[in-house]
């Protein structure tokens, strides 16, 4: 058997185990974060794949820096896979339009979407408590006495995220059938004088 063989067997033997590992995860053990859930189970899946390759000799058919790169290789798929399915998934509101026209029928009246999302949508998927969830989690933020702040790592995130969407999001997108630059700067239009603020 050639090694690009045992190579696509061992990534084949990986997807398996990543699988496997996710799917145990999710169904019996306790999950703060769905993102870093899933990139745990991924490298969990790494480690338990290389060690196969090891206790079933196979690891003997590939040089030192052949199972570098499968290693790496496994590591760019576990990483695609945790962000394009479970936390794609679980915080789409593409696929949660789809999902709430299907369950209303197949269909909504457009000038009904804006009630759906703010009646339907942030009560349903608990948007606020699983978002702050996050935030506290990822050391972003923190609550005290009622008060949501950034910390030093919040502001940083913040203004990176800032800087990346004025300098390098589209600035002709289509929105509803015409081309703006206004999710650029969303600010842009908030209100001025707000009574939320932490005193």
């Amino acid at each position: 058997m050639n090694r690009y063989l045992r190579a696509a067997l061992a990534t084949a033997a990986f997807v398996v185990v990543l699988l496997c590992v996710h799917y145990a995860h999710i169904r019996f053990l306790r999950v703060d974060v769905v993102l870093y859930a899933a990139l745990l189970d991924a490298v969990v899946a790494i480690v338990i794949t290389a060690l196969g390759l090891f206790l079933f000799r196979q690891a003997a058919h590939f040089s030192g820096l052949e199972r570098a790169l499968l290693v790496l290789f496994w590591a760019m798929g576990g990483y695609a896979f945790a962000i394009s399915v479970p936390t794609v998934v679980d915080r789409s509101l593409s696929f949660y339009i789809l999902e709430k026209l299907q369950q209303r029928g197949g269909g909504i009246q457009q000038a009904r979407m804006k009630d759906v999302f703010i009646n339907e949508y942030m009560v349903e998927h608990r948007l606020v408590d699983i978002r702050l969830t996050e935030q506290l989690q990822s050391g972003t933020i923190t609550i005290n006495d009622g008060c949501v702040r950034l910390t030093e790592k919040g502001q940083n995130v913040a203004s990176l995220g800032r800087f990346y969407r004025t300098h390098f999001l589209p600035k002709q997108r289509l929105i509803m059938g015409n081309y703006s630059s206004d999710l650029t700067d969303p600010f842009r239009s908030s209100a001025q004088q707000v009574d939320y603020q932490c005193r």
